[in-house]
């Protein structure tokens, strides 16, 4: 099948072998607006390795099952259409869960539901993630993209167009791209090296955006990001839906451009800020607060800690964070014995308030939080995030809270809110009580009588 111009090129590139055989990018990021053809180009992609390279087994998943099923029914669609195809086509199950295609040199192709569970127990040599926007937890990355470990020729595509603040999966592996590339956008914040990657360039980024901040009416914009524009999609289809569309619409899903960065504010707790206060080699010296907190019928549990650096900068850090609350005070005991803990705090009022007397009887000293210290601590940490006054490592936890986390009003000022968010945000509760008992500590830590007041 004749392939558009970008697609050829895509492919030509992200394909592209290092000397000794292996291919040079792992992860491969593909981002461009909807409707271009990613996902047809991961159906070619998907039968080349499989007819061509032989592969043992492809992984295909989505943001849920029934998308992955239809990206993997579209290529069994074009094998089937092609004799010399369709000849080496030993299985078709369609059974609705184990969707697989199976040719006769043993290659396979399974779809696997977007969860925790998928591709575990599997071992990849092409691992397809389509519509990664919507990956709001690391549950299915991790055991999708980790099938691939014993594989030195194996890689792993993400393809997408641009998210919003709850693609977490996505603003993190766009941001560790961009930084590599020295930040075109503005997007990766001025961090230094992104996060894990140490120089690694085994990472390819594709991506095909408008340039932040043009005009929704710039044409310039429109070929930026829709490389098929002349092919498949006309001027006039992207006319309507600019005339049409609400603008942060239009701009997510035509211009692929990311709209909550480009809107978010400089001057409050937000995905951008948080990214920009991401130190991964950051950790505490010397006594450390704790923040914990439990989210809605007891499912999770997180402890955080809050110190300073040897430069004195106040650094965040997720201690520890299991499903389940029940190991809670066994843990947290065991931690002020080993730590120099100065205070364990919590908010009564969340979730956390159900298990005071399970804390109290693990001999644990709790400071409670009134209702006034819970919006201070949540102004607090936000004005401190906003001027890049504390520091934490980047664990996608915490990401992952920051970027789901929704607040509601409490008076003139603002709590988190649990029920609005879209992710569990105990890591991020427990954050912002740990920095306010840091702040309450450091703004009383003087001598009274030596003080001038």
């Amino acid at each position: 099948m004749p392939l558009l111009p970008w697609e050829r090129w895509f492919l030509i590139h992200a394909l592209e072998l290092l000397p000794d055989g292996t291919p040079r990018f792992r992860t491969v990021l593909l981002l461009v607006a909807r409707q271009n053809g990613k996902s047809t180009t991961l159906q070619v992609l998907a039968l080349f390795v499989m007819y061509v390279l032989g592969v043992d087994l492809v992984i295909g998943t989505a943001q849920d099952l029934d998308t992955a099923e239809e990206v993997w029914q579209g290529a069994v669609d074009m094998a089937e259409g092609v004799p010399d195809l369709a000849a080496e086509i030993a299985k078709v199950n369609r059974t609705n869960g184990k969707h697989s295609l199976d040719l006769e040199s043993g290659s396979r192709w399974k779809v696997k539901a977007a969860s925790r569970r998928a591709g575990r127990g599997l071992t990849g040599d092409l691992t397809l993630l389509d519509e990664v926007r919507e990956h709001q937890r690391w549950d299915t990355w991790a055991a999708i993209t980790k099938t691939t470990m014993a594989k030195p020729r194996a890689q792993t595509y993400a393809a997408s167009n641009a998210g919003d603040r709850n693609s977490v999966v996505l603003t993190y592996l766009r941001k560790m791209a961009h930084t590599a590339l020295g930040d075109p956008d503005g997007f990766a914040g001025d961090t230094g090296v992104a996060d894990n990657s140490r120089g690694d360039e085994s990472m390819g980024i594709f991506e095909w955006s408008a340039t932040p901040g043009c005009d929704i009416w710039d044409r310039r914009g429109w070929a930026q990001a829709n490389p098929s524009l002349g092919h498949t999609i006309t001027e006039r289809a992207i006319s309507s839906a600019a005339a049409t569309d609400p603008e942060d619409v239009f701009r997510t899903e035509v211009l692929c451009q990311w709209v909550d960065f480009l809107a978010a504010s400089p001057d409050e707790l937000n995905v951008m800020t948080w990214l920009g206060c991401e130190h991964p080699d950051a950790a505490p010296v010397g006594p450390v607060v704790f923040g914990v907190d439990v989210s809605p019928w007891q499912a999770s549990a997180s402890i955080t800690a809050c110190g300073v650096d040897a430069d004195g900068m106040p650094v965040l850090e997720l201690v520890d964070k299991r499903p389940r609350a029940d190991w809670l005070p066994d843990r947290l005991a065991e931690l002020a014995g080993s730590h120099q803990v100065t205070a364990i705090g919590v908010d009564p009022l969340g979730p956390i308030g159900s298990m005071l007397t399970d804390l109290e009887r693990a001999g644990l000293d709790i400071t409670i939080l009134d209702g006034k210290d819970t919006t201070r601590a949540l102004t607090s940490l936000s004005a401190a995030v906003a001027s890049r006054q504390v520091l934490h490592r980047g664990q996608p936890e915490l990401a992952a809270a920051v970027s789901g986390s929704r607040r509601r009003k409490a008076g003139d000022a603002q709590r988190w809110s649990r029920s609005d968010s879209t992710t569990d945000i105990s890591p991020l509760v427990a954050a912002t009580v740990a920095f306010w008992l840091h702040t309450v500590a450091a703004d009383v830590a003087y001598d009274v009588l030596e003080s001038a007041y």
